[in-house]
């Protein structure tokens, strides 16, 4: 007869393999969406809000819980916003993280990051859709002295749907 046990909250049979813990959620993707920027540097002609199109990756380490994303902001003018984040399971299909790296924009045209290159911080979340291989996604840019004509901290917040392989 196998004995039950209850640890950590989950209902073990023993002798019928390990319990499933909750991990971040699995998979790499490539997506497409939308970049709107919150900045509103109107003080000088060309920094006002923008919008843009969106094209993100993300590649997952399956043993760690950091993934590398890269994002590309397609409008008037083109930024690449490429970060490291750390990620924290909420449950087995969701996951949210906290990214660094850079905004690489050094254009004369305003991008929802702002129109010079600068360091970023990025708040996300990734939602896996069960039984597909579709991810919901959705972050914020904080790109900091981000502005070439005026010292300010560009906003922007970026969703889209992607496509896990």
């Amino acid at each position: 007869m196998k004995s039950l046990w209850i640890a950590g909250g989950l209902l073990v049979g023993l002798g019928m393999g390990s319990p499933a813990l909750a991990q971040p959620a699995y998979g790499s993707y490539l997506g497409v969406g939308g970049s709107f920027g919150l900045s509103d540097g109107n003080v000088f002609v060309g920094e006002g809000r923008t919008t843009s199109v969106l094209l993100s990756g993300r590649y997952k380490f399956l043993e760690v819980p950091v993934s590398l994303r890269a994002q590309v902001l397609v409008g008037n003018s083109t930024a690449f916003v490429p970060t490291i984040s750390f990620d924290i399971p909420v449950n087995f299909d969701t996951d949210i993280y906290i990214g660094a790296g850079a905004a690489l924009s050094n254009t004369a045209e305003v991008t929802p990051v702002g129109n010079r290159n600068s360091f970023v911080l990025q708040p996300g979340i990734d939602y896996a859709i069960p039984n597909s291989n579709l991810v919901v996604f959705g972050n914020a840019i904080f790109a900091f002295d981000a502005y070439r004509s005026r010292s300010g901290t560009a906003t922007s917040l970026q969703t889209g749907l992607g496509f896990r392989f």
